[in-house]
Formats: structure tokens, sequence, C-alpha cells
């Protein structure tokens, strides 16, 4: 079995492979861990921590210390790449009237069952400003965005492919903020 170097944190039912940690509350077959911290994952042993839709659901407070925790996982050089619900684009298609605020109810606030309280919902909201201040206090630097067309995860189509309209990926606008920052 290949070594694990990456880890897709907040998985759900998708499984990346054998090279792949994965993480998730739900208890999935595939699942390595339930752990967030990834406290059974070495320090300085990733090469990449991919969270696609998770931070959102910690507060201001819990997601630096979140943060810093998978910067302490990752190797130098290593990369976390997450993605989030973009209130920027979610807020102009809303004032531009080509969104209707029952549309955007899902990506804002998020409804997750959670075995522990019923259900989880987003604690934050993102612009791209918010976000690199968050991965800059975090000890991230040389933030960029991400193309789910070009990385080897992109086949999977999870919320980082987010469009509206749904599905709408050629005419529709990602409302997926997708940044990536080094260790």
């Amino acid at each position: 079995m290949p070594k694990k170097t990456k880890a897709n944190v907040g998985c759900g039912s998708v499984n990346f492979g054998p090279a792949w940690w994965h993480v998730d509350k739900k208890p999935y077959a595939h699942l390595d861990s339930n752990d967030i911290e990834l406290k059974d994952v070495a320090d300085e042993s990733l090469e990449l921590v991919y969270a696609s839709h998770v931070i959102e659901y910690f507060d201001s407070t819990e997601v630096v210390s979140l943060l810093r925790t998978w910067w302490k996982r990752l190797r130098f050089g290593g990369i976390l790449r997450l993605a989030v619900p973009d209130f920027a684009v979610l807020a102009h298609l809303y004032a531009i009237k080509q969104a209707s605020l029952s549309a955007l109810l899902g990506p804002l606030y998020g409804k997750i069952p959670d075995v522990e309280s019923g259900f989880m919902y987003h604690k934050m909201v993102y612009d791209r400003s918010a976000l690199e201040l968050v991965l800059e206090q975090s000890g991230f630097k040389n933030i960029r965005t991400w193309d789910w067309r070009v990385v080897e995860h992109g086949y999977i189509d999870d919320c980082s492919q987010a469009y509206m309209p749904h599905m709408h990926k050629e005419t529709g606008r990602l409302i997926s903020l997708n940044l990536e920052a080094d260790k």
C-alpha cells in the first residue's frame, strides 16, 4: 500500500484512493479517521491537505487554530488547498437578481447532519480577502487560486465545482472560492 501523503478532510463518501487520508465525522467504510485535526498523521508528513467546504463550519478563532494544526502536518513546501462558498459572488448574484435568497441559503448557511448536535451550520463566510487573512494568520504563504479542472482530484465533482445555476459549469458562475497556499 502506498504511503499516505495527502489528506481529504471532510471527504464524505468520496474516496480519492490509497495515497490519501480520508477524514470525516460520518462513519464511511473508507475512512482513515474522524479526527479533523489529523492527530493520527505525523507532523511534516503530508504534501497536501485538501478541504472542500469544511472550514466555514468553524468560527474565526477556531479556524485559525485548525489551520495552524494542518500547517504542522504539512511538510515544508506542502500545500493547503481549500474551497469555501464565495460570499462576494453569492452577494453579487443576489444583488443583480440572478439568484434568489432561497437559492443562496444552502451555500451561505449550510446544513449537514451531525451525530453529536443534530445539524451543523456554517459559522463563517469568506470572500477572498477574508480567507487570505486567515491563511496568513495561520502561517501560510504564496496564496493563490486553484482551478478544479487541473488538479488531480478534479475528476470528483465536489463543492469546489459548485455553480449557479446548479451544474451549469459551462454557462453558470462558480460560487466556490478555491484558494491554496504553501507551508
